[in-house]
């Protein structure tokens, strides 16, 4: 069975049938999806799911996008839901300077403020990064991630820098983009990085893997990344489903 550590079936790209979808992904192989929060809105979409599916559990957080949502206030609100028996982790939080490099500052704040609030309530974090390795990184180092544990989604940088992770014992996530043609860093990691560190994702409705490159993406997507993994490795397509499984419930801290 399949593990999506990291979707979003909150979105509004499932409305139309997103009952349908989450009722037959058993049938379809997959045991385990925990749905992202990412701005105020998702989180209580986030939470609705959980209670509606045994197998949908959730993360809060607020992405760094989305810092605008965050106050004093809502942050103390955010400490109540990851007090909720489902919520496995905090994020997905951190540094994105592609979209917005004028508020650097208020996005370490709010990274660092997330992440120490894991750390005080033993919960890992899901770390989002984009063309902020440095950043991120240093603040990994700095505020002794390695005592916070988690996962670098979707991660996009070098294998140095995703060896670094590992050092602080973090997992990486791998979705679609291991597929495409343009994917080379991430696939250099997945052949480089122990099988034990990796864990599954789509980042669902986005990223899509080939051959659905470009279409709404949902967890059955995740076989033909299973299918790459196992190429890259030259190992059986059930050994990544079993070990990438088993390192998920490792990740989030589950049975």
């Amino acid at each position: 069975m399949i593990f999506d550590t990291h979707a979003h079936y909150d979105d509004s790209w499932f409305d139309e049938d997103r009952e349908e979808l989450l009722a037959g992904m058993t049938d379809s192989g997959v045991g385990r999806i925990v749905n992202i929060g990412s701005d105020w809105k998702s989180l209580a979409a986030t939470k609705t799911l959980t209670e509606k599916y045994d197998f949908v559990y959730g993360v809060y957080g607020i992405h760094p996008d989305e810092i605008g949502d965050l106050n004093e206030e809502r942050f103390e609100e955010l400490r109540v839901l990851l007090d909720d028996p489902k919520a496995l982790a905090v994020g997905e939080i951190g540094l994105d300077y592609y979209h917005n490099t004028e508020n650097k500052p208020e996005q370490n704040a709010w990274f660092e403020r997330q992440a120490l609030l894991a750390k005080e309530l033993g919960k890992p974090i899901v770390i989002h990064s984009r063309e902020a390795a440095e950043d991120t990184l240093t603040m990994a180092k700095t505020r002794h991630f390695e005592d916070i544990g988690g996962v670098v989604h979707c991660f996009s940088y070098s294998w140095e820098i995703a060896r670094e992770y590992l050092n602080m014992g973090f997992f990486i996530g791998v979705g679609g983009v291991v597929t495409y043609k343009n994917g080379r860093k991430l696939k250099e990691t997945v052949m480089q990085a122990p099988l034990t560190a990796i864990v599954l994702e789509t980042d669902s409705p986005y990223l899509s893997p080939e051959p659905h490159r470009g279409k709404r993406n949902d967890s059955r997507n995740l076989h033909q990344v299973v299918r790459m993994i196992a190429e890259l490795r030259g190992i059986a397509e059930q050994e990544v489903e079993e070990v990438t499984w088993e390192n998920a419930c490792r990740l989030y801290r589950m049975q």
